[in-house]
């Protein structure tokens, strides 16, 4: 990446100073000490919480002493997501970036610009001595994209500003102030598997391509879900005949809709040629299904090798489950003012055969509404529990409600239409963002989500729109001096 051609440079080239440090979720320990450094280096004064995160203050510049302290926050952990050609090491290689036209690029993995780019605008700030303000605390949390456990860990009196700018958002011209609560629900099949195979016929199919994103904010787009497709398929094969199920490996992260796939079925030798023709059939259904969303879908199916199959009770279990667990959108909203935001969702993540034999399934639930959010859990925990598995839903996270009386949503708002001439759209969120967690320790703080435009984050599509990194960092000096 050329930084000298894109503005402003100053956060650019942060940004390309984040990128070579491998920051994947939960192994932060080299940005953690690369923030460190940069503040102790700079006179500032910093501070590292037993949880890891980060924070840096800095002074008011003349004139600007009496103003209250903004805080200015990101997470450093990124989603690490990568095509099956990529040979890159996430813990020890650096992200290559490109530039494509407007958009900035990696090569074949993720951008990290989610909150890559959140964290550069905070380091070209507190790196400058040009810029007005009043009293700053940077606040870099860890491991927001697999639990947010660095924003439940840090403890209250940690950051003592009175307002919160939290730049982990993904569109310009949209400024949060609510977000979804989460929580994850994984289900364990502890099935018997049988070795006596004579008869049977092993065929692997499987998914690629698909366009995946982030399970809250695209959950909305009706893009195709991999294990969904893998287990659609299985399943009306079984209500035909005899299916049994070998290895399962489908979908990644929990927050990520899942991409690829792969699953083992064994048929009775008799049935081969059918399954092979209806392979042929659904193919075509499917890539009509989602001609929209899914331009690039490979579906395939190859024979393979024998390998012990899941006892055949236990396969149908599996499959009924996967069937009929629900994936996608429960509810809208049903405020007039954010009809058309989703409410409560749920997501199939992913499926594994785990060394010992087990199925691992995971799930993630969001919604806005914490009761629907129980509500959705246990929709999801029922199915599982129906066909046998042990299941477990994780604490979570908490919503961020909105707060109506808002002066820096204001201050936000007016100071976006002084500079652009336009409104911007104050909306919530169907995402989890930390000012959730923020809220519950300090209930009187005062927080918007802003940031630059990306796209297909949460996959090796993530691009960042380079114009709008020079309007929020604009719009965000612009609040610093009237805040």
């Amino acid at each position: 990446m050329n930084k000298n051609k894109l503005n402003p440079e100053c956060v650019f080239e942060q940004f390309a100073k984040i990128n070579a440090i491998p920051r994947p979720s939960k192994h932060e320990e080299k940005m953690i000490a690369f923030l460190k450094d940069f503040g102790e280096s700079r006179g500032l004064e910093t501070i590292v919480d037993e949880t890891g995160n980060v924070l840096i203050r800095k002074n008011a510049t003349p004139g600007y002493d009496n103003r209250e302290t903004i805080i200015l926050q990101s997470h450093m952990d990124m989603v690490c997501e990568k095509l099956p050609e990529c040979t890159i090491d996430f813990n020890n290689d650096p992200i290559e970036t490109y530039v494509d036209g407007e958009w900035l690029r990696a090569k074949d993995t993720t951008l990290g610009a989610d909150d890559g780019i959140g964290i550069a605008m905070e380091l070209a700030l507190l790196d400058s001595n040009d810029i007005e303000h009043g009293p700053i605390e940077c606040v870099f949390t860890r491991d927001e994209e697999t639990g947010l456990t660095g924003a439940e860990g840090m403890k209250a009196g940690f950051i003592t500003g009175s307002m919160l700018i939290n730049l982990d958002s993904e569109d310009e011209g949209q400024i949060f102030v609510s977000c979804a609560g989460g929580k994850r629900t994984q289900a364990i099949f502890r099935p018997k598997y049988e070795k006596d195979v004579n008869g049977m016929f092993f065929l692997k199919i499987g998914v690629n391509s698909l366009t995946g994103g982030h399970s809250g904010d695209d959950i909305n787009k009706k893009r195709a879900n991999a294990v969904k497709l893998l287990v659609r398929f299985i399943y009306q094969e079984m209500e035909k005949g005899l299916v049994r199920l070998g290895t399962l490996k489908a979908g990644g992260l929990h927050n990520a809709i899942p991409r690829d796939g792969e699953m083992t079925i064994a048929v009775p030798f008799a049935q081969k040629e059918q399954v092979r023709a209806d392979f042929n059939v659904f193919v075509s259904d499917i890539e009509e299904e989602f001609h929209v969303t899914e331009k690039n879908i490979n579906m395939y199916m190859e024979s393979t090798d024998t390998e012990p199959l899941i006892a055949e009770d236990d396969s149908r279990k599996i499959i009924l489950a996967l069937q009929g667990v629900d994936n996608g959108i429960m509810s809208m909203c049903q405020d007039q003012a954010i009809e058309w935001l989703v409410e409560t969702s749920s997501n199939l993540a992913s499926v594994k055969t785990q060394e010992d034999g087990s199925v691992l399934v995971t799930t993630s639930q969001r919604s806005n509404v914490m009761s629907a959010l129980d509500n959705m859990c246990a929709t999801v925990r029922s199915v599982f529990q129906l066909a046998g598995a042990e299941v477990d839903t994780g604490e979570g996270y908490p919503a961020w409600k909105m707060n109506p009386n808002s002066r820096l949503t204001k201050i936000v708002v007016d100071t976006y239409k002084e500079l652009f001439g336009k409104e911007p759209k104050v909306l919530g969120i169907h995402a989890g963002l930390e000012c959730g967690l923020f809220a519950e320790r300090y209930p009187n703080l005062d927080m918007v989500s802003m940031g630059p435009t990306l796209r297909g984050v949460h996959s090796p599509d993530e691009r960042l729109l380079i114009p709008t990194v020079d309007m929020v960092w604009r719009h965000l000096l612009e609040i610093l001096k009237k805040a």
